[in-house]
């Protein structure tokens, strides 16, 4: 079975941590916590936040400092032990420039160098072959009908999508893959 694992928000704490550099950095402009990058990047915010957030998640060090989903390190590195194809599926920021290797080098520090080459970075998940397909994001579309099925990592954004199998915290993901 090919797993595919998303990144931010599903094996990197994005939205919390950047909730609370934001609150520090702007503690007199109120974001939702929980929700505050996805519905940034939805557009639901004032178009001033967006430069803001930039001022943030685009500085160097940001995106390596992430911390790590509780049990999403041990799910995915168990996964890989059970003998399961394990890829982690993630899109870069528009702004790139310390993106993609922030994402190469967060994974190097919290799984180990072999797992570098199993990232696979694109802005079309659905061009990507796979059984599943972990993401946080509610609604994934692109240029093909994906082969993979998606299953919904829980987050508050995504409360609204009832017809998809969720992993919950990653208390549930053998259960949910059937392993």
């Amino acid at each position: 079975m090919i797993v595919l694992v998303d990144q931010d928000d599903v094996l990197a704490e994005w939205d919390n941590f950047f909730t609370e550099h934001w609150e520090k950095k702007y503690p007199d402009k109120p974001i939702e916590q929980g929700r505050s990058f996805y519905k940034y990047i939805k557009g639901d915010y004032p178009e001033e936040y967006k430069s803001l957030a930039e001022s943030i998640y685009c500085v160097p060090g940001f995106i390596r400092s992430l911390p790590p989903m509780p049990e999403g390190l041990e799910a995915v590195l168990e996964m890989d032990k059970l003998g399961l194809d394990v890829f982690i599926c993630t899109s870069p920021l528009s702004k790139y420039e310390n993106c993609v290797l922030e994402k190469y080098e967060w994974v190097e520090n919290h799984l180990g160098r072999k797992w570098t080459k199993k990232i696979i970075l694109t802005k079309d998940k659905t061009i990507v072959n796979g059984d599943v397909l972990i993401d946080d994001r509610p609604e994934i579309s692109g240029v093909m009908v994906p082969s993979w099925e998606h299953i919904i990592f829980d987050q508050p954004y995504n409360q609204h999508i009832k017809d998809k199998r969720r992993i919950i915290k990653w208390k549930n993901w053998k259960e949910i893959l059937k392993v």
